[in-house]
């Protein structure tokens, strides 16, 4: 089985905000679409036009309709994208046989060498956010890498060298920076939006964070009203734990 590296100073990874994500999947396709010819190359797909596409996707995007604590549909969607969370503590990594998938030491991101994996599947039957793809083309585990060839591509602008995801996100609901500083802005944008992280109680510890969607004004009887507390969305209670419960069936 693979060990985990000693933990470093950096800890790279994505704060994501759900109160203006609106689910358009510009991430998921630019995602793809880099990719596709990128460091995880090729992403490969099984009739994608036909009646049982299938194919691998990093980031993939659902949608909840949201209901208040009255239990009434308050007419609000929450759009959750969802990829690898690059976890401090990753059973995906510790259950592979034979070292295929690691976390690296410098920056936290957890990877898939793609010439050592069998493609045995253990590592996403151990993930329990469904992160990772196999591609029955290449017969190997592919996942999110946070865009390693172009974060450190010295080639690329500074403001370019983030995930494609980040770059594409028409507004502004994808952040990317170290984690694991206190001072950079998406360890503050966690501090002052209280961003919390999916299932923390498996012990996996992701470093990508999400940001809460804010109560929102409901309507009723046809005249718009400011939510009171018996029918605001509680984004640090009841949806949460409502996600929470969803993602450990």
């Amino acid at each position: 089985m693979t060990s985990l590296p000693q933990a470093g100073g950096v800890r790279l990874g994505l704060v994501i905000d759900l109160d203006i994500c609106v689910g358009c999947h510009a991430c998921a396709v630019n995602c793809k679409e880099w990719n596709a010819g990128g460091h995880a190359a090729p992403l490969t797909d099984s009739d994608p036009y036909g009646a049982d596409p299938a194919g691998v996707w990093f980031n993939r995007i659902h949608g909840y309709e949201v209901t208040n604590e009255m239990g009434d549909y308050g007419g609000r969607t929450v759009h959750f994208p969802k990829s690898c969370m690059h976890c401090a503590s990753p059973d995906c990594v510790t259950v592979c046989p034979t070292g295929a998938s690691f976390k690296r030491a410098e920056d936290g991101i957890v990877l898939v060498d793609e010439a050592k994996c069998i493609g045995c599947k253990l590592c996403s039957w151990a993930c329990p956010y469904g992160a990772r793809e196999f591609d029955a083309h290449e017969g190997v585990m592919k996942k999110c890498t946070l865009c390693i060839d172009r974060i450190y591509n010295e080639n690329l602008e500074e403001a370019d060298r983030v995930p494609a995801c980040v770059t594409t996100c028409p507004v502004g609901a994808r952040h990317f920076g170290d984690l694991a500083d206190p001072k950079s802005e998406v360890a503050q944008l966690v501090a002052d939006r209280d961003g919390y992280d999916l299932m923390p109680e498996l012990g996996y510890q992701p470093t990508n964070k999400y940001l809460p969607p804010r109560p929102q004004p409901q309507i009723g009887g046809g005249v718009d009203r400011l939510s009171n507390d018996q029918d605001t969305v509680d984004p640090d209670s009841k949806f949460l734990q409502w996600v929470d419960k969803l993602f450990s069936r």
